[in-house]
């Protein structure tokens, strides 16, 4: 099978390329808005800041910070969905199997209806906490056996801890319909009202675990090769599978408890990157993490002028791209099968 970048030279040719086209999307993320700032201003709101200019203000105060966090946010689930399709050797997984979105919301709707909590950056820690403790579940669960952890009962632990916690959510929301209010905008997932410091305290946590996703991209391409070809070259697999596992969480996790449940993303981006490179990992992991920054960027910047004056939040913009893409994936697959 040849694939569009076929070569190393090309390879890197194409990264440069996503460098540039992401610099662009951001550049519009910037400027583009309820409130359009011609490019000249844009740049001047970093050069020659004036805070009696009104862009400028809007550009330092608030879509900076969006910007900088759909980017982040886009990276990192683009990233997850990458290790999850790779670990569980499933074209249709996605970060939500590890459960780290029912459990983010779980804990943040409890903690809004039994303890009164209603601040973003609460939200945000309690969001991580959950995710953590859903990825810590699922796999507990997927180890549990003779034949340890495994990719189907990764998913099928993923899919019953997620079902358990939704459960959970839609129930309390039954009883508290002013707590549905508090935390409908993260039901849905959004950017929007975000700040910078909602992704400093776990900007750290993500950055190490994308690093080490990056440097993971050897050994996830002998694990793909199936596990007792890497058991015979001396692989540790359990190793392998738990360092995903926990980058996951991280990533996912951390995605989650800033913005929200964001679907989709960590779906589609992978199957695009594989279509331009390949399934070396170690291009599928950097082209995945450029794109789905981009993808974000873009995704926000439509949100914004499709229901003008209101803005449409960026999980249901995700959704409305990812869904036919999915109906794609899962008809071809059953193609294959058939």
């Amino acid at each position: 099978m040849s694939y569009l970048l076929s070569n190393t030279f090309v390879k890197i040719t194409g990264l440069f390329i996503a460098c540039i086209i992401f610099f662009l999307s951001f550049i519009l993320s910037l400027s583009l808005g309820q409130t359009s700032i011609p490019f000249h201003i844009t740049y001047e709101a970093f050069f020659h800041f004036n805070e009696s200019v009104t862009e400028h203000v809007i550009i330092t105060t608030s879509r900076l910070a969006r910007a900088i966090i759909a980017a982040v946010i886009g990276a990192s689930l683009s990233v997850a969905g990458a290790l999850m399709q790779a670990l569980t050797r499933n074209p249709l997984a996605a970060p939500d199997i590890f459960g780290v979105n029912a459990g983010a919301i779980f804990f943040i709707v409890f903690s809004a209806t039994f303890f009164s909590i209603h601040s973003l950056i609460d939200y945000m820690w309690i969001g991580f906490f959950g995710a953590g403790i859903a990825g810590v579940l699922v796999y507990l669960l997927g180890s549990v056996g003779k034949d340890g952890l495994s990719p189907v009962k990764i998913v099928l632990a993923g899919a019953a801890i997620s079902a358990l916690f939704m459960s959970f959510t839609q129930g309390i929301l039954v009883i508290d319909e002013q707590g549905m209010q508090s935390v409908l905008f993260w039901l849905a997932g959004s950017v929007a009202g975000r700040n910078i410091d909602m992704l400093l305290p776990i900007l750290p946590y993500m950055g190490v675990a994308g690093i080490v996703a990056l440097l993971l991209g050897k050994p996830i391409n002998i694990l793909i090769s199936g596990e007792d070809i890497a058991k015979g070259l001396g692989q540790r697999v359990l190793l392998v599978k738990m360092m995903i596992g926990i980058i996951v969480i991280v990533l996912a996790g951390g995605s989650v408890a800033i913005a929200g449940s964001i679907g989709f993303l960590g779906l589609i981006v992978p199957h695009i990157v594989r279509g331009l490179v390949g399934h070396d990992y170690r291009w599928v992991l950097p082209f995945s993490a450029l794109c789905g920054a981009i993808l974000l960027l873009l995704a926000d910047v439509l949100a914004r002028f499709i229901i003008m004056p209101q803005e449409m939040p960026i999980g249901v913009m995700t959704a409305i791209l990812g869904t036919p893409f999915f109906i794609y994936i899962a008809r071809r697959g059953l193609s294959k099968d058939g």
